[in-house]
């Protein structure tokens, strides 16, 4: 991955917080128990961070696992032309 795992599981518990935040303010304004806004909000707070961890391992595994490797033109050859693929990567 590009981030590491901590600043990942800090980006994951910040989202988590204000999406359950965001859920509270919302069932705070709906005629509900205390108790029962308070466990929806929890449960929100921790599917978000679930489901977020479980998204970074995803495209983790996705990833490639090395880097793409170009391939130079033979040492005989003079062209000092580059294709258009090898001007892209660099």
């Amino acid at each position: 991955m590009y981030i590491s795992r901590r600043s990942a599981t800090v980006r994951n518990a910040l989202v988590s917080v204000v999406n359950g935040g965001v859920t509270l303010v919302i069932l705070l304004i709906a005629p509900m128990g205390l108790a029962a806004v308070i466990i929806n909000t929890l449960l929100v707070t921790f599917a978000t961070y679930l489901v977020s961890s479980a998204a970074d391992r995803v495209v983790k595994w996705l990833e490639p696992g090395g880097k793409a490797e170009l391939i130079s033109p033979p040492p005989g050859n003079s062209s000092s032309r580059k294709s258009k693929l090898q001007r892209w990567w660099q």
